[in-house]
Formats: C-alpha cells, sequence, structure tokens
C-alpha cells in the first residue's frame, strides 16, 4: 500500500506517498507495514497488456530525500535527472534552501561544462534562463540558478552532500 508519509494514512491509488509492504505469509517473521522509505504510487486501472492486478508506478525518490518548498515536493533526484539533460551542465551541483519570511527558497549552483564556460556573459545568462526555466517546469516551483566554474564546488568522499537546508524548522 502507499500511505501518506507524516500522518501513516493509506491514499488513494494514484497519489504519491512512501510505499508500504505488509508480509502476512512468512510464517517465522510476519512483517507489518513495512515502510521502505520510497516515493511512488499504486495503480489499479486496467494493464495495455489485460493485467488487472495493482501496480507499483516508477519509484520517484526517498522519503528522507524530500524537500517541501513552498507546498511542493522536490526531490534532488528530479533536479539531477533535469540538469543531466542539459548539455551545459557539468555533472556536478548543489541545492540550498533557505527561508526568508514565511516562504522557502531554493537556489541550485550549477557547475558548468568547460566547454561552455564563458567569459560573454550573454551566454551565460541564457544558460542560466534556460537551466530556470527546465527547472521550473519540471518541479513545479520557481528555482534560482547560480552557475559556477567547473571544479568549483566541494568534492565529498563517499556520499555527496548535495543539499544544504539552511532553514530553521
Amino acid at each position: 500500500e502507499v500511505i501518506d508519509p507524516k500522518s501513516g494514512e493509506q491514499l488513494e491509488p494514484g497519489e504519491k506517498g512512501e510505499l508500504t509492504i505488509t508480509m502476512l505469509q512468512k510464517e517465522a517473521l510476519p512483517m507489518i507495514r513495512y515502510r521502505i522509505g520510497d516515493i511512488s504510487s499504486v495503480e489499479v486501472d486496467t494493464c495495455p497488456c489485460g493485467r488487472t492486478s495493482p501496480r507499483i508506478k516508477r519509484i520517484q525518490g526517498r522519503v528522507d530525500d524530500m524537500l517541501i518548498i513552498r507546498g511542493i515536493n522536490v526531490f534532488p533526484s528530479q533536479v539531477e535527472y533535469t540538469l543531466m539533460s542539459i548539455p551545459e551542465v557539468g555533472q556536478h551541483f548543489q541545492i540550498v534552501v533557505e527561508r526568508s519570511g514565511a516562504l522557502d527558497d531554493m537556489l541550485v549552483r550549477v557547475e558548468l561544462t568547460k566547454a561552455s564556460f564563458s567569459d560573454k556573459i550573454t551566454d551565460l545568462m541564457q544558460i542560466r534562463q534556460n537551466v530556470e526555466h527546465r527547472l521550473r517546469n519540471a518541479l513545479n516551483v520557481a528555482v534560482n540558478v547560480e552557475l559556477v566554474e567547473p571544479g568549483s564546488l566541494p568534492r565529498f568522499e563517499g556520499k555527496s552532500k548535495k543539499v544544504i537546508d539552511k532553514r530553521v524548522l
């Protein structure tokens, strides 16, 4: 089943929430409502192949990675997927979330590729506008973008720290 990550209530088919598995057929160790932490939804419509059983849609992120920006759920994986589709953008990025007043602001620092890094301000402005536009369409929330030169974002051994949350909640 798919549940609301905060309340634990079951969601309707098609609504995004935390995937929860219940295994009642295991005799030695029944797992009741095992919350795996993945965000997905369940589809109950008949499949084009004829299958009528419920199906899990593609996993869209993790509960622990989810950011809520102005009431919209944003996953770093969505940001990464969008950025990797832009040829001028390098492999490294950083998300900074801050609160100004009652609203959350999201800044995405993006490293450019060596080939696209230029000293022409008009070229950089055009790339920045393109990245902001693509992220706004993918995330459904306005995002500020800061372009940085290749190699300037911090590198980490092991798990990278792509999200810096400066909000005081």
